[in-house]
């Protein structure tokens, strides 16, 4: 297996990513502000480690005891593990934390504390999700064995089920992230030959992969296994509670900006070529939801503003917001889509209508 390749042809809109960075680029040079982090994202890295980091300390040295409390302890991690994910780690890996690529990388570094390989993590979603976004065989966040996530993907009997049972599927996916799925990316992006980019091959990458294992469950399930005052049942139970968690809001909000009835899925020729412009392409992927809620949009880092994202991931989604209004005035302009839905709930409604007509259409 090689390096995945797909060719983005011209049309008769393909100037407009040049007219979109340069109105972008426009508007910081107008508020003379960087495209980077700012206070309000400074702020929001303190509360997400704080909501991550400090319950487990308060369960291990015994001051938050009993199965309640310790049970509420894992339900707030949850939530903060999913702010970590969805904001700060993701911003650092996309480099749109800082200008500085030593401190993007010491904070992409914080998805080892989510029991994840961050080298793995860029190659699905930097290289494979953003560059083929919704495209069958590349992009890899619409593969899975149990689901039909793509018109393009063979239905199995079991798919006409598949919208009720994918929550389930959601709720353990940082559990299978944490214990054998980057095991079997290692192997896969070895083949596809991605890992040499990231200056590993099979071997260093597997030993990478197990140092974050042995650090990430020795930290956050043998020690309170062994130091929190609760049974034991219910230190795993919490353990596997905030996993179900993360897992829900992390599927839930990546997927109700792309898998959902509206949104496109490109098919390649027999030449590899998908014939659209590459931005198009992104904006035909791709939707927006709940752009009205500020609180909303903050705690999930900005992940409502996927248009924006996929566009500019190099710019920090505290500025997506703004920038959303030249993107949409824009493609107005040039008559393409610009999808979204003016609330989550609705977002979700399209991904679970998109799961359902996948699992009965062939």
């Amino acid at each position: 297996m090689s390096t995945p390749v797909v060719k983005f042809k011209s049309n008769p809109h393909s100037d407009i990513f040049t007219v979109l960075r340069k109105r972008v680029k426009a508007y910081f040079k107008e508020h003379n502000a960087t495209p980077y982090a700012n206070g309000n994202m400074v702020a929001k890295t303190i509360f997400m480690l704080t909501l991550y980091l400090v319950p487990y300390f308060l369960m291990i040295s015994g001051l938050v005891s009993g199965v309640w409390g310790v049970l509420s302890m894992w339900t707030l991690m949850g939530l903060g593990m999913a702010g970590i994910g969805l904001s700060i780690m993701h911003d650092a890996n996309h480099g749109s934390y800082s200008r500085n690529k030593h401190v993007n990388k010491a904070l992409g570094l914080l998805i080892n504390l989510l029991g994840g390989l961050r080298i793995n993590w860029q190659i699905q979603h930097n290289t494979l999700h953003h560059s083929y976004t919704n495209i069958e065989g590349f992009d890899q966040d619409i593969i899975n064995p149990l689901l039909r996530m793509s018109p393009d993907q063979k239905r199995k009997w079991f798919h006409k089920y598949q919208a009720f049972y994918a929550p389930l599927l959601y709720g353990i996916m940082t559990l299978y992230w944490t214990t054998t799925k980057d095991y079997e990316q290692i192997f896969k992006f070895d083949k596809m030959n991605l890992l040499h980019r990231y200056g590993l091959n099979k071997w260093t990458g597997l030993l990478h992969v197990t140092l974050v294992r042995i650090f990430y469950f020795g930290v956050f399930l043998v020690l309170p296994l062994l130091l929190v005052a609760a049974p034991w049942w219910v230190t795993l139970s919490g353990f596997v509670i905030m996993h179900v968690i993360c897992g829900l809001l992390l599927a839930l909000i990546f997927q109700t900006a792309h898998v959902i009835e509206e949104t496109h899925f490109a098919t390649p020729n027999d030449n590899g070529e998908v014939r659209q412009n590459w931005a198009i392409h992104q904006l035909k992927t791709t939707a927006n939801f709940a752009n009205d809620s500020r609180i909303f949009s903050w705690l999930i880092g900005g992940l409502n503003y996927q248009v924006e994202h996929h566009l500019f991931p190099n710019i920090c989604h505290v500025h997506y917001r703004e920038i959303s209004k030249i993107v949409k005035a824009t493609a107005k302009e040039y008559n393409v889509p610009y999808f979204q839905h003016k609330t989550w709930v609705r977002a979700l409604g399209s991904h679970f209508g998109m799961l359902k007509k996948l699992g009965r259409v062939g």
